[in-house]
């Protein structure tokens, strides 16, 4: 029987699924290099549930599409890189311990860190950012907040 209290665990309103050419090399990404933990996982499926904190993500192996039973999971051709057109951040308490990890396992960044100030209404909120791909060519972005400030002129 399945344990309740896990089932009510948190789960967020969004929770983005990737289609993942293969889940081997992408979980050891998402484990090893970017900190989150298997929630759960389907292994017959070729699926896994991952959790950062709040930091939610699905991954799913690449398949054929099964017309037959309705499971058809993409809109179109898959090429790589995936993702083209979103990138999926996510806040962390400090991007050191992040970008440290990368360079340990030599990952090349798709975007050198900076410090990045966004207008949220009268108001800029910063934040510290290093993006950098998976295995399959999502953009990830590790976010750390530095604060809010007046609009500069």
């Amino acid at each position: 029987m399945a344990d309740q209290a896990a089932d009510r665990e948190f789960v967020p309103p969004l929770v983005p699924e990737l289609v993942v050419t293969d889940l081997d090399r992408s979980l050891a990404f998402w484990l090893d290099v970017m900190g989150f933990r298997i929630r759960y996982q389907r292994p017959e499926h070729r699926f896994a549930y991952l959790m950062r904190g709040a930091a939610h993500v699905m991954l799913v192996e690449r398949r054929p599409p099964d017309h037959a039973r309705g499971e058809t999971w993409t809109g179109g051709a898959l090429e790589p890189p995936f993702g083209r057109g979103i990138n999926f951040q996510i806040q962390v308490d400090d991007v050191g311990p992040a970008l440290a990890l990368l360079a340990q396992k030599n990952w090349p960044l798709f975007r050198e860190p900076r410090d990045a100030w966004y207008r949220k209404d009268d108001v800029e909120v910063g934040q510290r950012e290093v993006m950098f791909q998976d295995p399959d060519g999502y953009l990830v972005r590790f976010g750390q907040f530095l604060g809010q400030r007046p609009l500069s002129a």
